[in-house]
């Protein structure tokens, strides 16, 4: 009996996160090749370097845009050895020790995993660490997917025994389904009061934010000058920026109020996320309501303002070659046109720039010409997109897919030109960013593709090919 209560404590310890003895430590060094260009890294090396391991490990990532025919480990070897040899052992024959490679081909749709000997797990533990990406991988959810990869392997690797699933399955059948229900349930709570917690620290970084600059924001609105239409738009804005900070600080104090117990519960944890996502509206507004009267009145510091005005429309202009670039663009009418507004607009932002600096030109004059541009790429990228559509579908419903995916993700991209005083008066889903375009256009390629396919995983894949030579590294992949 005392035999079966300990194995029932361990089990239950085991899913809440709270088991003994288990070391949890950040990866040493995170290093990520994105070669296919697929991955969000504002969002995933940050969440990457919060991932525990249990034994210190360097995390590598790597992306390669390659065929399904390829010899995915032979490549990945291939890579290392011409631009990481330090990802190699001294002997040439293995991997690293306290290395973990994550990699995976979005267009030959391959993900492998490699680790060094002191960090190697089964084969059947590879394959649950490439499976945990490749669910989100057939939805070409890359950032997500490698995220979710990299968790299982930290969860995997060097895992103490009393984690282990043999151990797992074994005090299940000892404890029963209940035990088992009891822990499925504390890891659902445990998970929600993360996610809240999560929500608060980015919430009250906003909101502790907004409130400092409560009274330098109503300054700046009462000096912006009305007979601008730029700052009649900003100012429309600002008439309901009360009612929304009050609406803030309500959710603020709910939020807070909420026991540990209570932030357990999923319909709490939306609560405090919709006070986080209110709070960050109103600190990006503060910001364009300064930036807009900083600029409108030439007042100190307008240099940085317009720079923060125009950054987002040169970094898009700037990503336009590639997009250009892609194979399946080649003799298509826009790809031209837009070969010629990357030339033509990068030569006349610089000018306009100048212009402005030397008050030749009025700062409305020059967000006039920020948004001509803007709307004449959004215009171009929008026929660029049906062209892409119309070549890559085959029939009608995947036209509609593919449009729908793409509008979904221009939408949630919409956000990133909140701040400015463009995307703040006008709503940033009104234009269209190159990166929206690439995401967008990938995400809905692959899902066409999953869908044709129909695959499941297609095994896995342990030699590195004739070009890996005696090379005998703990590794393996497999199709999505």
């Amino acid at each position: 009996m005392k035999r079966t209560l300990g194995i029932l404590a361990l089990i239950l310890m085991a899913i809440v996160g709270i088991a003994p003895a288990a070391t949890a430590t950040t990866p040493t060094n995170v290093v990520i090749e994105d070669t296919a260009g697929v991955l969000y890294q504002p969002q995933l090396l940050p969440a990457l370097e919060k991932i525990s391991f249990h034994e210190p490990t360097k995390v590598a990532v790597y992306t390669r845009n390659g065929m399904s025919s390829d010899n995915f480990n032979e490549e990945v070897l291939r890579y290392a050895r011409a631009n990481h040899p330090e990802w190699i052992s001294a002997d040439g024959q293995k991997w690293a020790d306290g290395l973990f490679i994550f990699a995976f081909d979005p267009v030959g749709r391959q993900v492998g995993t490699y680790m060094g000997e002191d960090r190697k797990v089964t084969l059947q533990k590879r394959e649950a660490i490439q499976d945990a990406a490749s669910k989100l991988f057939t939805e070409a959810q890359w950032t997500d997917g490698t995220i979710a990869g990299v968790k299982k392997g930290a969860s995997l690797i060097n895992q103490p025994w009393y984690l282990s699933l043999g151990f797992i399955i074994t005090a299940s059948i000892v404890g029963g389904i209940a035990i088992l229900g009891f822990g499925a349930r504390a890891v659902i709570r445990a998970n929600n009061r993360k996610k809240a917690t999560e929500h608060l620290k980015r919430g009250d970084a906003a909101y502790s934010s907004v409130s400092l600059d409560l009274d330098v924001t109503e300054l700046n609105a009462k000096t912006i000058p009305e007979s601008s239409s730029y700052g009649t738009l900003v100012l429309e804005k600002y008439r309901n920026f009360s009612t929304r900070y009050h609406e803030a600080g309500a959710l603020n104090q709910q939020s807070h109020d909420f026991t540990k117990k209570e932030l357990s519960k999923a319909t709490n944890v939306k609560r405090v996320g919709q006070y986080a996502d209110l709070a960050e509206e109103l600190d990006d507004l503060d910001d364009v309501i300064a930036d807009t009267n900083t600029l409108l009145n030439r007042f100190s510091g307008w240099e940085g303002a317009w720079d923060r005005q125009a950054q987002t429309l040169v970094e898009d202009l700037a990503q336009l070659p590639g997009l250009i670039a892609q194979p399946e663009a080649q003799g298509m009418p826009t790809t031209g046109a837009l070969a010629s507004l990357h030339t033509q607009r990068i030569q006349g932002l610089q000018q306009l720039a100048a212009d402005f600096h030397a008050g030749l030109i009025s700062p409305e004059t020059a967000l006039d010409n920020l948004k001509e541009i803007r709307d004449e790429l959004t215009a171009l990228l929008q026929q660029h997109a049906e062209l892409m559509i119309g070549k890559y579908a085959k029939t009608s419903a995947e036209k509609t897919d593919m449009r729908k995916t793409m509008d979904r993700n221009r939408r949630h991209d919409a956000q990133l030109g909140r701040a400015t005083i463009l995307g703040s008066v006008y709503g940033w889903n009104m234009f269209y960013s190159v990166h929206s375009f690439n995401a967008g256009y990938s995400t809905a390629r692959q899902q066409v593709d999953t869908s044709r396919s129909n695959a499941g995983s297609g095994g896995s894949n342990s030699g590195y090919g004739s070009s890996g030579g005696s090379f005998s590294g703990s590794g393996s992949s497999s199709s999505f």
